[in-house]
Parts: structure tokens; C-alpha cells; sequence
């Protein structure tokens, strides 16, 4: 009992002393650290663009897809309704402006009319003015064989006027038409949900007889074989990190596990919440990494340096001075330093390898 006692208070003695120690030369790297998610290449989430419930499901986790390919069908049958009803609607304003159109024949058929009783016409009343001018006939004769003309032409330009205005309005009624027939086309297709692109199914959140609501997500599809590793870098750092710069991280499934990546796209905008950059890096090693959405913790690689001289970060008095021992007696100097890393610090200039650096006492 009594030499746990000596050993506690010899202990306790030590921790009271300044330690000393001599710089060492070691190979120092500087990096930044960043957490973040391991996520598909080409990552997207599928929504519902109609409302309803789900009456088919064709895919599950891990299924390969195309472009295009149908995953989910909502109940459709009002919209399907209002297709026929577009449909039909269409066929009738095309029939309209057909060589059978019923009422473009008969305005045609009128205006036909109207223009040879206009020519008819016409001619009569030419005929009764050149005999009144040699004398035949009389005043009245000519004064109606005019009014019967005057009155043919303006039947004639109201059939033409009558047919052509028609005619146009069967082509605005044709192009409204269509337009209500590819809108129903759209709206029915709305309830058939499709993959964007290629890949392969990573979540799917529906099964049949669900309810679903516009802009509920879906599924979640990507690249099935390629990854981005997704790092929050903070903004103090963000300026440090460029395109290239090596990776080094470990992931919460595989443990201790170190895997290599490269940064490839930095992001231009902060994200507010967290105050942190989107910095996305790529997998340089030949690993296939199968999971999605797994947690990283990763070390951004800034710099490197072989054989400098160091001296532990805790050694450090303020940011730029050191405590030494000299002749005997202890003062602080000032120093000049590089690469700074988590425990080390690299010292340019103020120290040598024989310099006695004593360790500030801890508080």
C-alpha cells in the first residue's frame, strides 16, 4: 500500500516538470478532414407526377433497369377516361376539315350557288343596260336587274366570308384539339412511373395498394456500379481543397479499412445550414464498393513533405514560439512553421535537431 502511495506522488512530481525533447525528422502530410456518404453515380430519386394508388409494382432493390422502363402504375381511370373523351373529340375536328366534312360541304356547296347566281345575275344586268342604252326597255327594268346584282354579291361574299371563317375556325378547333389530346396523353402517362436513365434500383418506396400523393418519392435509382464518395468540407478549409488532390477513408461498415479516392468536382455553393462545402471524390483503388449511403470519415490529402524537421503539436507555445532549454535555463522563442498537422508541427526555421524543446506543462 505504501509503494502505491511513493509511485502516486512521484507520478504526480513528473507531471509538474517540463519535459524535454530533441525535433525529430519525420515525413509530415498535411490534410483536411471531411465526413460524408458513399452514394451512386448519377444518384436520383424518382416522384409521383399523379395522384392515386399504386395498382403495379415491376421492380425491387437491386434490380437492374433501362431508360424508360415502367417501375410503378397509379390507378389511372379518370385520366383514362379523359383521354377517349380527347380522343374522340380530336377525330371529330379532324373530320371536320376532311374532304367528308359535312359542314365545310355544305358552306361550299352555298358559296358554289351563290357564285353562279352572282354570275347570272351579272350578266342580266349587263343585258339591260346595254339595251336601255339603244334604247330597250326601261329605267326600272335596269334599276332592278341592278338590285338583284347588288344583292347577289353581297350573297356571294357572305358565303365565302361565311365558308373560309369557318374554315379557320375548324383549324383553331383542330390545334385546340390536339393539344387537349396530347395533354390527356400526358396526364395518363403521369400515372405510369419510368426510370430517367440506365442503372439499377437502390430503394423502392411503394407497394401495391398504397396511396400515393404528387411529388412523393418513389424510388431511388443510379449507376449500378459506379460510386461517389459525397464530403462536407468546412468552409475554413474549402480553399485549401483542389481537383486531384488524394483521399484517404474509411467507411462505417468495413471499420479500419483504409480505401483511396481522388477529389473531382468542388461545389461553388455554401450550404447554409452547416456551413460547408459539397467536395465530391472518386475511388482510385479497384475495390468495388456494393453499399450506398454508408457513413465516411476521410482525410483530404494538402500536402506532403519527407524528412522535415517536427516537433509534437502540444509542443507549440501560441502559434509560432516554442519553449527550450538553454545553458541550463528555460525561454521561449519564436519559430517559423509549415505543414501543420493534427499532432505534429513542421519547423522551418528557430530550431535544429540538437535543440532541447521542453513541453509546456499541461493545464
Amino acid at each position: 500500500m505504501n509503494r502505491l502511495i511513493i509511485a502516486s506522488l512521484l507520478l504526480l512530481a513528473a507531471c509538474h516538470r517540463s519535459t524535454a525533447f530533441h525535433p525529430q525528422q519525420k515525413n509530415i502530410i498535411e490534410t483536411v478532414y471531411a465526413s460524408g456518404k458513399i452514394v451512386a453515380d448519377s444518384e436520383y430519386t424518382v416522384y409521383a407526377l399523379s395522384a392515386g394508388t399504386v395498382i403495379k409494382k415491376f421492380i425491387k432493390e437491386g434490380d437492374t433497369v433501362k431508360r424508360g422502363q415502367v417501375l410503378y402504375v397509379i390507378k389511372y381511370d379518370v385520366s383514362s377516361a379523359k383521354l377517349d373523351a380527347a380522343k374522340s373529340a380530336y377525330l371529330e375536328a379532324e373530320e371536320n376539315l376532311s374532304d367528308k366534312s359535312r359542314i365545310l360541304t355544305d358552306l361550299k356547296l352555298a358559296m358554289e350557288n351563290a357564285e353562279a347566281k352572282f354570275a347570272n345575275d351579272s350578266l342580266l344586268y349587263a343585258r339591260r343596260n346595254r339595251l336601255w342604252q339603244q334604247g330597250i326597255g326601261t329605267q326600272n327594268d335596269v334599276d332592278n336587274a341592278y338590285t338583284v346584282y347588288i344583292t347577289s354579291l353581297n350573297q356571294k361574299k357572305s358565303s365565302e366570308e361565311k365558308y373560309f371563317s369557318t374554315k379557320n375556325d375548324l383549324h383553331v378547333s383542330l390545334a385546340n384539339a390536339k393539344s387537349q389530346l396530347a395533354g390527356a396523353k400526358n396526364d395518363l402517362d403521369n400515372y405510369f412511373v419510368r426510370s430517367d436513365n440506365d442503372g439499377q434500383v437502390y430503394q423502392a418506396f411503394k407497394e401495391i395498394g398504397e396511396a400515393v400523393k404528387i411529388n412523393d418519392p418513389i424510388a431511388v435509382l443510379g449507376k449500378s456500379s459506379d460510386r461517389i464518395i459525397r464530403l462536407a468540407v468546412d468552409q475554413q478549409d474549402i480553399d485549401k481543397i483542389k481537383s486531384g488532390q488524394e483521399v484517404l477513408l474509411r467507411t462505417d461498415i468495413t471499420g479500419n479499412k483504409i480505401y483511396h479516392g481522388a477529389i473531382e468536382r468542388i461545389y461553388p455553393m455554401m450550404n447554409e445550414s452547416d456551413q460547408t462545402f459539397r467536395v465530391d471524390a472518386l475511388f482510385t483503388d479497384s475495390t468495388h464498393q456494393p453499399y450506398t449511403h454508408s457513413s465516411v470519415e476521410a482525410n483530404i490529402i494538402i500536402k506532403k513533405k519527407n524528412n522535415v524537421l517536427t516537433v509534437p503539436r502540444l509542443a507549440m507555445v501560441a502559434d509560432d514560439s516554442v519553449l527550450i532549454r538553454e545553458n541550463g535555463k528555460s525561454k521561449t522563442i519564436a519559430v517559423r512553421t509549415g505543414i501543420r498537422t493534427l499532432d505534429e508541427v513542421e519547423i522551418i526555421g528557430g530550431l535544429t535537431s540538437s535543440s532541447e524543446v521542453l513541453m509546456p506543462q499541461q493545464k
